[in-house]
């Protein structure tokens, strides 16, 4: 399977093919409203003013599985992106990216880019800390591990790079800056 095979669900309901996206750079992210991540927003925004015009899609997944830092409504989410943030990008259906409720399209994910740590720097060590009270083995394992893990897929559609919430927004913008 390819990513093209995938969708996910709009706020209303309906599926959104990713083939709809064919041909442009993706940035597939889960979000959340409360975390101390949340402000990756403004740069999210910011990579989409930038470059959407030259064929980047956001796909902003809502996910309420990280210390329920999202529990607002689909409709409650998206005010608080587009008032907050002024957020152009749409926002998903709020749906699981682990376990057996997952989305398979982040089943799909992170079969092709499985976790790689945290990198360096203080929020790192913090996240390691934090996580090894969650799941002690969390590092053997390919599941998202926070809010705002984000994936990037080329204009072929492959899933080329991986970047935790710890990696500097700067770092993902070169990234999809390479590929536009």
């Amino acid at each position: 399977m390819s990513i093209y095979d995938y969708s996910v669900p709009t706020p209303a309901g309906e599926e959104v093919s990713l083939k709809d996206y064919e041909g442009k750079v993706m940035l597939i992210v889960n979000t959340a409203t409360g975390c101390g991540f949340t402000p990756h927003y403004k740069d999210l925004e910011e990579m989409y003013e930038q470059y959407h015009e030259k064929g980047l899609e956001i796909i902003d997944v809502p996910c309420n599985q990280f210390a329920g830092q999202t529990p607002g409504t689909d409709d409650e989410i998206h005010e608080f992106c587009t008032l907050k943030y002024n957020t152009q990008f749409p926002q998903m259906k709020k749906s699981d990216v682990n376990g057996e409720n997952a989305l398979p399209l982040f089943t799909y994910l992170k079969g092709q880019k499985g976790f790689e740590g945290f990198g360096k720097g203080p929020a790192a060590l913090a996240m390691g800390a934090m996580l090894k009270k969650i799941d002690k083995d969390y590092k053997n394992n390919p599941d998202i591990k926070w809010n705002f893990t984000k994936f990037v897929v080329d204009r072929q559609g492959n899933v080329v790079a991986r970047f935790e919430p710890t990696a500097k927004m700067s770092e993902v913008a070169k990234c999809v800056g390479s590929l536009i």
